[in-house]
């Protein structure tokens, strides 16, 4: 089981031998400007999360590989860090692995995270967003952010994210796009 966890943290944090997933839905990955995928997913405490939970508010839909690996916890402790002013910008946050919701309670609860962990469990949200991705036999969901307006489109798509900065850079361009919407 410690090898399995150390391949594994050595892929979340590599990216070797990468490659995307087509299971015959969601082969166009969402563009920005296009409506978001709708999805509806558990989170850590047991309760049914939807888009429409959001309407009205940015959101911030970061997909990550795997619970307790070393960029996933990184990614993770920065968005906990900024979410006061996160939350003052008029977004919430929402993270996403194929991890399940126990994992998830208990990632949340080690690194206190203030927010939702969606368990896409089943794969349908990762496969509809496109970041599905596979490396020895594995499946997992490939780093990636979306910004999501208040109208439910996608407003900006960070892919390759790096997990430290990923959370200021979200930060930043939303300051941009709420600008530029005015």
């Amino acid at each position: 089981m410690r090898r399995f966890s150390i391949v594994l943290a050595m892929i979340c944090l590599l990216g070797l031998l990468a490659i995307p997933v087509r299971a015959g839905v969601g082969l166009d990955n969402p563009q920005v400007g296009q409506a978001a995928p709708n999805f509806r997913l558990e989170d850590q405490n047991g309760h049914w999360r939807t888009p429409a939970d959001y309407h009205g508010r940015w959101l911030v839909l970061y997909f990550y590989p795997k619970d307790f690996t070393p960029g996933c916890t990184t990614e993770v402790c920065a968005f906990r860090d900024s979410i006061i002013k996160l939350r003052q910008a008029g977004a919430d946050v929402v993270g996403v692995s194929l991890d399940d919701v126990k994992s998830h309670a208990e990632f949340a609860a080690k690194y206190h995270v203030p927010f939702p962990l969606l368990s896409d469990a089943k794969r349908q949200v990762a496969i509809g967003y496109g970041v599905l991705t596979s490396a020895v036999g594995l499946h997992f969901a490939k780093r990636t952010t979306f910004l999501i307006d208040p109208s439910g489109k996608i407003a900006k798509i960070y892919r390759d994210v790096d997990p430290e900065k990923n959370s200021a850079q979200v930060l930043n361009d939303l300051d941009t796009l709420k600008k530029a919407a005015n």
